[in-house]
């Protein structure tokens, strides 16, 4: 964070200081008491079974709603308040030269900040450049990101979500972008949201932040996202198959992994991605068209991504046992677009590697009235594309095995399909039947915590109670 005193934050926040004013502040703000900031801001948020207040004690500084034990900012709401705190910061390194990249989508979101992040850092040096980390994508952990930069960031990079309309606009008046992109509009949160009108209509926000200087990413082949360019006044800058960012002769290793050249402005460069997944291109893609939106050359960023390893767990994360078992993670967040793209990234690489595949997978969450048939539609995705074995997950995730049940007589290999009740069964039924030279993709939402079930299969000692979405 940049240096500020208490006194110098209660007046960009519109606080009162309790204790010392000139406190100085030099770390990030934080708001888990358990994994401490040196002299950094502990923000005390009233949640509805915590009270951050009763935690405030031995914290360098707090911001809060009421004083504590520690030197206080007192505000109204301390979450709006950091955001207030974020938007100052922001605008003094917008100032300075920062150049801020934000980006949505229903499904992609890390996988293309991961690239963002990646190639700048390439470019730019890692001191250089802050980025959102874990699932930090909303009222704060927008803030919390953005004050984690210093005078010596020059790219920030920022993962917007959403659960309504108008989030994603109150999240642009904290962080202000200079490069927008939305990746996609698909059924992630639909239940939420009522259709994917309304999603379209809430990630598009994002590009409507953007001044006349800005530019805004747009992918071509989605119908929702292309249908955005006259909602910015930003020049537009698209990706896709036929994009101004575009990709061909897309191959794939043994392991899933793509190879294939990347395109823009006449020039076309060689990329091999170290992830797993042909859907990588497109994120790697839509990082591309953000990096060169905010200056960057088409040959630099292509030399830049080929050189990047997987930077967020449990996203389509490759492990090998010691005896050839291959494990896919994909655990950490599912929706019905994002679970065809991991079973047929699974299906790929037993093609490629002749591998028996096998597919654990749990409940997708927040789908709404579509959830029944969003888990139908994955059952049938996973054996129309050959998956040799589907385990399912739970009572929540029996459409899949209903799904892959209703298309038996139609594919010409049907997936022997095993229902189990829960996470325990799931690995021990896995444990007893796949071995070496066997591949496993271990996929759901974040509220399975189906992450386990892969430390399971991989021998780890991670020991996972639940999920947070």
């Amino acid at each position: 964070m940049i240096p500020m005193t208490l006194d110098e934050i209660a007046a960009v926040v519109g606080g009162s200081v309790h204790g010392p004013g000139e406190t100085l502040v030099g770390g990030a703000p934080y708001v888990d008491s358990r994994s401490p900031v040196a002299d950094g801001l502990f923000v005390a948020v009233v949640g509805e079974r915590v009270d951050g207040h009763a935690y405030a004690a031995g914290a360098h500084v707090v911001l809060g709603s009421r004083p504590t034990e520690a030197p206080t900012v007192v505000v109204d709401d301390p979450v709006a308040a950091l955001g207030r705190l974020a938007r100052h910061v922001v605008d003094r390194l917008r100032a300075a030269g920062t150049t801020v990249y934000a980006l949505t989508g229903s499904q992609g979101k890390t996988g293309t900040k991961d690239y963002l992040a990646g190639v700048l850092r390439v470019l730019a040096g890692d001191e250089h450049v802050v980025a959102t980390t874990a699932n930090n994508n909303n009222e704060l952990g927008v803030p919390l990101t953005a004050l984690r930069a210093t005078a010596e960031t020059r790219h920030l990079v920022l993962e917007m979500g959403a659960r309504g309309i108008g989030h994603i606009a109150y999240l642009c008046t904290i962080a202000p972008p200079d490069v927008a992109a939305v990746i996609n509009v698909g059924t992630a949160h639909v239940g939420e949201f009522g259709g994917r009108e309304a999603i379209a209509q809430a990630k598009g926000e994002i590009v409507e932040a953007l001044g006349p200087d800005g530019v805004a990413v747009l992918n071509a082949d989605d119908d929702y996202t292309a249908a955005m360019a006259p909602r910015t006044k930003a020049r537009v800058l698209t990706f896709g198959t036929d994009g101004d960012v575009a990709w061909r002769g897309v191959e794939l290793d043994e392991l899933g992994r793509p190879s294939y050249e990347l395109g823009h402005g006449g020039e076309w460069l060689p990329v091999r991605l170290r992830q797993t997944g042909a859907h990588q291109v497109l994120n790697a893609a839509a990082a591309a068209a953000m990096a060169i939106g905010g200056g960057a050359g088409v040959a630099e960023v292509a030399e830049a991504l080929a050189t990047l390893e997987a930077a967020s767990p449990w996203r389509m994360e490759l492990r090998e046992r010691a005896d050839g078992l291959v494990v896919l993670n994909d655990a950490y967040n599912a929706n019905p677009e994002s679970m065809r793209a991991a079973l047929d990234a699974l299906v790929a690489i037993g093609e490629r590697s002749g591998r028996r595949t096998f597919a654990v997978l749990g409940e997708m969450k927040e789908l709404g009235p579509e959830h029944d048939e969003g888990h139908r539609s994955v059952g049938a995705h996973a054996a129309r594309a050959g998956v040799d074995v589907v385990i399912v997950v739970g009572d929540a995730a029996a459409g899949i095995a209903e799904g892959a049940a209703s298309v038996t007589a139609d594919v010409s290999s049907a997936p022997l399909v095993v229902r189990t009740v829960g996470r325990d069964e799931a690995a021990a039924w896995v444990r007893q039947n796949a071995g070496a030279g066997d591949v496993v993709l271990v996929k759901a939402s974040r509220g399975a915590a189906l992450e386990w079930v892969a430390a399971r299969l991989l021998g780890s000692d991670l020991d996972v109670k639940g999920g947070t979405p």
